[in-house]
């Protein structure tokens, strides 16, 4: 790892520990700041479901020494399927063919974030859990505090988001063991599922459907399985069966947000979630979260002005998050489409899958081949 040396013996603050504050952590220690994470929660217990690191975000995590620890729990994801309601494929996207050198992995999210936490400690990082904080800590303070960050609010004042008229039931299930993962999406009317394996024989499903009452924000609300089969009834391939084994599930309410207009000020700067939420519709939440936390680090130690520091990792990071946050919003209504678009939109995917089967995956050139760790070193 370079370091240029403005961080050295510096303290930090870090609010949050989510992926994106751990991930913060870890790099400003290891560029030899002195770093002290506050969560608010009483235990670092991580809602049980898959997450998907695509290779961008793949290479901060090789560059803080992550790998050996993820080849022992993470899958290498080989590729993406599009399917219709009725399980028949649309598209197949070989992302190893495509990108042989580049790794896109799943991984259950409590074995990354017990990865990242060990990781943290071993570079020195204090943790203290139950700690609240709804305005900014002495110091210089790194904002990971997620999607109702009061550290946000700070900055920018108070902001409403807009429901979607979409919610997202989530849930994993017993799968047989694999050595490697394909993502599955099913797409119907109005709803679409998308379903992967992970380490450790188990299965990850996200299912969303439009409907116009809606939860609140967040994973934490309960539901009956039996509603989600229900809203999934008439699909096909293995759909059914995965929905069988469902015993328990969350549902939540799908917003959109803006991404932040300011990130930082002489002293505070804003990180993931907190400053750009996004659909779950591209599988980037936490791939820009660690994207910014190498990011963040890179530019502190490079420069001793903080104010300058922070202004270029907002220079830096927020064009590229927008457009990211724009196509998982376009994502939205193209997993959802009906009658003739829907029926018009499937077969140009079906015409690309036979005769330009590199098109697909190269649309997204600008998103996968990016690499923080180069950008800002």
């Amino acid at each position: 790892m370079t370091t240029k040396g403005a961080l050295q013996g510096r303290k930090v603050t870090v609010v949050g520990a989510g992926i994106g504050g751990l991930t913060a952590a870890i790099a400003l220690a290891r560029r030899g700041a002195q770093v002290t994470v506050l969560e608010q929660a009483s235990e670092l217990s991580e809602v049980g479901a898959g997450i998907q690191i695509s290779a961008n975000a793949v290479r901060v995590l090789d560059a803080l020494g992550l790998a050996p620890a993820l080849a022992d729990h993470a899958l290498r994801n080989t590729g993406v399927r599009l399917h219709d309601a009725a399980g028949r494929v649309v598209l197949r996207m070989d992302l190893q063919q495509h990108r042989p050198d580049a790794r896109f992995l799943v991984i259950h999210r409590p074995r990354l974030i017990d990865i990242l936490q060990r990781a943290a400690c071993d570079a020195g990082v204090a943790l203290h859990l139950g700690q609240r904080v709804a305005t900014p800590p002495a110091g210089l303070v790194i904002a990971a505090d997620g999607l109702k960050s009061p550290l946000r609010q700070h900055l920018n004042g108070q902001q409403v988001p807009f429901f979607t008229g979409q919610s997202a039931w989530r849930a994993t299930i017993p799968d047989a063991a694999a050595d490697h993962a394909v993502a599955q999406v099913f797409m119907g009317p109005g709803r679409h599922l998308v379903s992967y394996p992970l380490a450790h024989g188990i299965r990850n499903i996200v299912a969303v459907v439009e409907r116009r009452d809606w939860q609140d924000e967040g994973w934490s609300h309960a539901d009956d399985p039996g509603n989600l089969r229900d809203a999934f009834a008439d699909f096909g391939g293995p759909v059914p069966g995965w929905l069988a084994q469902v015993r328990q599930t969350s549902v939540w309410g799908l917003f959109r947000h803006p991404v932040a207009t300011r990130w930082h000020d002489d002293r505070l700067a804003l990180l993931g979630d907190a400053a750009h939420p996004t659909l779950p519709f591209l599988a980037q939440g936490a791939g820009m979260a660690i994207e910014d936390a190498w990011t963040v680090a890179a530019c502190l130690d490079a420069d001793p002005d903080t104010r300058a520091a922070l202004a270029r990792y907002q220079g830096i990071r927020q064009p590229r998050v927008t457009r990211i946050v724009q196509a998982a919003n376009d994502n939205a209504r193209n997993y959802h489409l009906q009658g003739l678009k829907r029926r018009a939109a499937h077969g140009v995917l079906r015409l690309a899958d036979r005769f330009a089967p590199r098109l697909m995956p190269g649309r997204f050139d600008w998103l996968y081949d990016y690499d923080p760790v180069t950008d800002c070193p």
